[in-house]
């Protein structure tokens, strides 16, 4: 009797393969989401960092930041190119939107550091950010000194509409250089150098308590001297 040698694989043989293909998959789109965050992350932290430098360094000699705004910081050259995009009427106004590497909006303006009016500080908000990144950058060294010029940071699971309004940057209108006890201290998601209950860095706890949002619905915000 002869023999015939039967060549190909057999369908188990064929499924097991794709199993593996698919686990191999998702496995790779898990990766790479995951190291795209990490990238998203690692940009925003050195994109906030630029701008506070550039800010402080800008108005250093003229004593507060009146006038700060979206469109004055882009005119005066401290947002990179790829952070905005202009309107069609080319005005430095509030048609110029900066966008941060979570594709949220970025409010900047002046603030009042010791009382009301003085403009004396800056908020800098960032919005549409993952639940991961807030947590991830709430809870990063932003300064605890004098020297690095922060006066707090804010976490919240809402995004702002404004640099001083709505969401995390809401928290820090009524904060002054002055403030280390009472109610500023009574929320969690604030943190102030030299608090004694809410220091800075903020708690991984605080910040995952405040970053709530679900899908980019987090902001964090920074207010500077």
């Amino acid at each position: 009797m002869k023999h015939i040698n039967e060549n190909g694989r057999s369908m188990v043989e064929m499924l097991g393969v794709l199993a593996i293909i698919g686990v191999l998959s998702v496995g790779g789109i898990a990766g790479y989401s995951k190291a795209m965050n990490k990238y998203k992350i690692n940009k925003t932290t050195d994109q906030v960092s630029m701008l506070v430098a550039n800010i402080r360094t800008l108005f250093s000699s003229q004593g507060d930041y009146a006038g700060l705004s979206n469109g004055q910081a882009i005119k005066f050259g401290v947002v990179p190119n790829d952070m905005y995009k202009a309107s069609s009427n080319n005005t430095y106004g509030s048609n110029y939107d900066i966008s941060n590497a979570f594709n949220g909006k970025v409010f900047i303006a002046s603030a009042d550091a010791r009382g009301t009016g003085d403009n004396e500080a800056f908020i800098v908000s960032y919005n549409g950010l993952t639940a991961e990144a807030c947590v991830t950058i709430a809870t990063g060294d932003w300064g605890s000194g004098q020297g690095s010029g922060l006066i707090a940071i804010a976490a919240a699971g809402t995004n702002g509409t404004a640099a001083t309004t709505g969401g995390a940057a809401s928290k820090l209108t009524g904060i002054y250089t002055t403030t280390t006890t009472g109610s500023a201290e009574a929320a969690s998601a604030v943190s102030i150098p030299g608090s004694k209950d809410h220091p800075t860095p903020m708690s991984v706890t605080n910040a995952v308590d405040a970053c709530n949002g679900s899908g980019s619905t987090n902001s964090v915000a920074w207010k500077y001297y």
